[in-house]
């Protein structure tokens, strides 16, 4: 049994070492799950973009699922987080009290044991030695008897001698009497404290010893369970996280993406026109044509019919009103077929086109019609930004204007809530003098007052240079427009009017005209066209317009509508003089004409 105490001791502390074993094993998991969330979150904050300005935002979907991954990543790391921290807590802080905790139980318990253990040691050697006397006084008392029975034998002895060996023998007897009652009681109290022993006190100690090592296995099967459950719970919140980076990378359009960076790259310039035909064969021809007889010269003026690709009947005017005197195209209309004498003929020029071309260089339209803007657009960005975005290409400048526009409406909303407030908190103030001053009230009431109208005019003043864009970009898509259309009849007849027609007989023969305007060139883009009317209105009430931007009328006065109320309040008119300006849509009555898009 003895062995078997020893047996347990050992059993019992492997047990609490094999618990911190695994307590060790939870905190190095729980340092790992603590290094991996803190590289993760290192990472996501290396490639998440730091705090950029509004215009420098992602806008491509694939920018914008990148950082949501991100987002989603950084979510997960924190999810790694808890692990950590649900580990720490549940299982290796549980771990480390409950093995303090058996280490003093068992402590406790194996003192017990070997209390019990020497106490019956002792009473073994309180019996040992009371067995050892009385076998002493044993021997003695037969010594003494058999010196009694010689000297009572022996017939020289005195009877003084055999009365005291009798004496002796007396008190070896009464002592080894005394020593055999005291060794037969320790001996029952031994035997009694050995059964004591084996069978009441050990076994509840080692009862106690099998209770304290089933209660750690159990601690043990807890923590396990504790361990998994800590990665169990998280385990719906990292599928979100999945689920959120699937539904990121499902989220990428390519054609949003691409229309993304035409609309961000998009200029709103015309493509380069085609480079005119330099002819430096003209000496040449000359030379050759002096010395032979040629045609006359409206019978080789005269160009095959059928070679012309538009065959417009009439005038042709595409929007409606004439338009300006173009100078006749480049294609040299003094070209002639001059006969040899062996019957072949040959083009050749006379001196009229070489006039024509190089005033027609001088004075007319160029073929690269935007060359100026593109020009002028890449000198502007690299000067100061203006105020109206005219340093920016069209369709950028057209962006950047209405943006403006929407975030001065939402500064005019804000001071438009701020004013009513005003003026509810004003009159909470008149009806209860007692919870303020209405007179405190009105300084800021004006300034925000003064503040919606700056705001309105800055509205206005912005929505004007938007229409101004809005409507070059219209004009440089009609003439886009027209420009293809005379690159289809290129091969056809221009009448001075501008309009085309097949019949080689009204073709212009003469020098072009020299009353050009020199600078048409470079006003091609700041003379367009006034926009067109949509429809017509009648002022119910007069106003005065003071305010720039503005156009005053009178009551009963009919004016054209160019452009309608844009939800601000306020509608684009026209005077029959050609005056045109912002009045209130509640002042007038407006009848749109049907189509008027179209028109």
């Amino acid at each position: 049994l003895k062995d078997q105490f020893d047996n347990l001791d050992k059993h019992t502390q492997w047990g609490i070492d094999f618990l911190e074993k695994y307590a060790k094993f939870v905190k190095e998991r729980i340092e790992i799950e603590q290094n991996y969330a803190k590289q993760l979150r290192n990472l996501v904050k290396k490639y998440c973009p730091k705090r950029s300005p509004k215009d420098e935002e992602p806008r491509f979907t694939s920018c914008i699922a990148f950082f949501n991954i991100l987002n989603e990543l950084n979510d997960y790391a924190g999810q790694r987080e808890v692990v950590a921290e649900e580990m720490g807590h549940r299982v290796y802080g549980e771990l480390m009290r409950y093995s303090h905790d058996l280490k003093t139980e068992r402590k406790m318990h194996l003192q017990e044991g070997r209390k019990a253990q020497q106490y019956l040691d002792m009473c073994w050697k309180q019996m040992d030695n009371s067995k050892k006397k009385f076998e002493r006084e044993c021997r003695e008392a037969e010594k003494a008897q058999q010196s009694y029975e010689r000297l009572d034998n022996d017939t020289n002895a005195t009877k003084a001698d055999v009365e005291k060996a009798k004496q002796q023998l007396n008190l070896r007897t009464h002592m080894a009497d005394e020593n055999k009652n005291e060794y037969a009681a320790q001996l029952q109290n031994f035997n009694g404290e050995q059964h004591k022993h084996y069978y009441i006190v050990i076994p509840q100690i080692y009862k106690q010893l099998q209770e304290m090592d089933e209660r750690r296995t159990i601690k043990l099967s807890e923590c396990y369970k504790g361990f998994a459950d800590s990665e169990r719970k998280v385990i719906p919140i990292i599928s979100k996280c999945l689920e959120g980076m699937i539904l990121a990378a499902k989220s990428v359009d390519e054609h949003r993406d691409s229309q993304l960076v035409i609309d961000c790259f998009k200029s709103g310039f015309e493509p380069p026109g085609d480079f005119p035909f330099e002819d430096y064969s003209q000496n040449i021809y000359r030379t050759i044509s002096d010395g032979t007889i040629s045609t006359p010269k409206q019978e080789g003026m005269r160009i095959d019919t059928k070679t012309t690709v538009g065959k417009a009947k009439g005038k042709l005017w595409l929007f409606g009103k004439k338009p300006k005197p173009q100078s006749p195209p480049l294609t040299p209309t003094s070209l002639y077929t001059s006969s040899t004498p062996n019957g072949s003929q040959y083009p050749t020029f006379s001196i009229e086109p070489v006039h024509y071309c190089m005033s027609d260089i001088k004075t007319g339209k160029p073929r690269i019609p935007s060359f100026r803007s593109l020009k002028r657009g890449c000198f502007c960005l690299q000067g100061p930004a203006l105020e109206d975005f005219s340093h920016l290409p069209p369709e950028q400048r057209r962006k950047k204007l209405q943006q403006r526009i929407d975030e001065l409406n939402r500064e005019l909303q804000k001071e438009t809530d701020q004013k009513d407030a005003l003026i509810k908190m004003k009159d909470v103030y008149e009806k209860n003098p007692q919870m303020g001053d209405p007179s405190s009230l009105q300084p800021k009431l004006t300034e925000t007052m003064s503040n919606m109208d700056r705001l309105r005019m800055e509205i206005h003043k912005n929505e004007a240079w938007l229409s101004e864009v809005e409507g070059k970009v219209a004009a440089r898509s009609d003439r886009r427009h027209s420009s293809d259309i005379n690159h289809l009849v290129t091969q056809g007849r221009e009448s001075p009017e501008g309009s085309y027609t097949d019949d080689a007989n009204q073709e212009v023969r003469g020098p072009p005209q020299q009353h050009a305007h020199p600078n048409e060139f470079d006003d091609e883009f700041e003379d367009d066209d006034p926009l067109p009317a949509i429809g017509h209105c009648k002022a119910i009430y007069p106003f005065d317009g003071h305010n720039e931007g503005t156009l005053a009328m009178k009551e009963g006065e009919i004016l054209y509508i160019i452009e309608e109320d844009k939800g601000d309040g306020w509608t684009r008119a026209r005077r029959h003089n050609g005056e045109e300006g912002y009045v209130p849509t509640s002042y007038i009555d407006v009848t749109l004409e049907k189509n008027s898009k179209g028109a």
